[in-house]
């Protein structure tokens, strides 16, 4: 079976329908939940803006979003408001900003959102937080399938500690028919959803469920409209809670579906930035994972830092401590590190790029090389900073040595700038 395949930059994914393809016009509208503040974070860059990979945190969302083609998206803003809209600006320019008000919670945040789209919209509405960068477009697909006639499906996943999330509780008697995924019945979990509770709201019954809420779902378009209207505040933490519409849901008998995602880093949000690096990490080695199996050489991943907009050929050949950041583009044969860090650079086919810093411009494949001959005899280079290094290591571990003069087993740093 065949699918649409994009490239790195919209994740890499393949959309698969019940007859082969999904319709990547299904969604009506989408929702991205970005009014929050983001505290924990404790950084002046607003949360929602945070890089990873060469995008934002709201970025990689609106990226896999972007790639079912919905018909309108919509983005909640409120804290840094000016900042994160000039942002939206820039990779979604005919996206729609619906403005949070006073009152707290998704519930609130969808309603606002749902007052900027047609009144008249009808069908599938995907409601998700801009925070959860690893989501993929595959899986907001998959959870979009499973809508049919229900008035909610939610994305649903387990985790060994589920401490601070929203529980899904499930029919057959008791919260625990949820409790592992071994009792799970196949990819959608136990019985059908009944409700998700917060954890400030669970009982110590409910606080043993390992199933949690991602915070993500897919409403008909008619019944979220008409819902987020009574919502209420009724609760620990004095907000209008979107997962109240799946208890009325299932209360009411309009039906709740779910989607199960096996892995539950991929639905994981970003809080801190402990867990920004952790799940950047997780991102890089996707990444790099996609390059080298379409033929690009990485003697250690471990240490190949790579943007998600830049392009690789196949034989390039990539050695420790490389950085390529930006639209970088590496031809095929081109060989680049260790210690390099490019910037918006265009390297030809075949050039040998060591222990270099640059932002952009042009590497061809034989003047680089010239170039970095007469770096390491530091004669011709202007800018050239003495450092001496040791024979196992690089000039600098950073690779911004300059020009400097290295061992004879090393060449050294050309820092290009323009």
């Amino acid at each position: 079976m065949r699918g649409v395949t994009h490239a790195i930059g919209s994740d890499a994914v393949s959309l698969y329908g019940e007859e082969g393809f999904v319709s990547m016009s299904q969604l009506s509208a989408a929702i991205i939940l970005a009014a929050g503040k983001g505290t924990r974070v404790k950084a002046d860059t607003p949360k929602m803006l945070l890089d990873m990979c060469g995008r934002t945190l709201v970025g990689h969302v609106y990226a896999a979003v972007s790639a079912l083609q919905p018909r309108y998206t919509a983005f909640v803003v409120r804290h840094e408001r000016e900042k994160i809209i000039q942002h939206i600006a820039q990779i979604a320019p005919h996206a729609v900003i619906a403005d949070q008000d006073d009152i707290k919670g998704t519930g609130r945040a969808a309603w606002c959102a749902m007052q900027t789209l047609p009144a008249d919209l009808e069908g599938p509405v995907l409601v998700t937080a801009g925070d959860v960068p690893l989501l993929t477009a595959d899986t907001f697909a998959a959870l979009a399938q499973t809508l049919g006639n229900h008035a909610v499906t939610v994305l649903t996943t387990f985790v060994p500690d589920p401490h601070g999330y929203g529980r899904i509780v499930r029919e057959q008697g008791s919260a625990a028919a949820a409790d592992t995924r071994q009792e799970a019945e196949g990819r959608q979990g136990g019985g059908a959803i009944t409700a998700v509770v917060e954890e400030k709201d669970a009982t110590d019954e409910q606080r043993k469920i390992h199933e949690i809420n991602t915070s993500v779902y897919v409403f008909d378009a008619a019944f979220l409209r008409r819902s987020l209207a009574g919502l209420s505040t009724d609760n620990a933490q004095g907000e209008m809670y979107l997962t109240d519409l799946v208890a009325l849901a299932a209360r009411t008998g309009a039906g709740v579906g779910s989607y199960t995602v096996e892995r539950s880093i991929e639905a994981e949000g970003v809080n801190d930035l402990s867990q920004l690096a952790y799940l950047s990490a997780e991102k890089r080695r996707q990444i790099n994972d996609v390059w080298m199996r379409s033929g690009v050489r990485m003697i250690d991943p471990a240490t190949a830092y790579i943007d998600v907009d830049v392009t690789l050929e196949p034989n390039a050949v990539i050695e420790p401590n490389t950085i390529l950041r930006g639209t970088t583009h590496v031809g095929a044969y081109a060989h680049l590190g260790p210690c390099t860090t490019l910037t918006d650079v265009q390297v030809a086919a075949g050039a040998e790029v060591p222990y270099t810093m640059m932002r952009g411009g042009v590497i061809s494949q034989h003047k680089h090389s010239q170039h970095a001959h007469n770096a390491y005899n530091a004669r011709h280079i202007r800018r050239a900073r003495r450092k001496s290094a040791d024979n196992r290591k690089c000039a600098s571990h950073r690779c911004s040595c300059g020009d400097a003069k290295c061992s004879r087993r090393h060449s050294s740093t050309i820092n290009h700038e323009g």
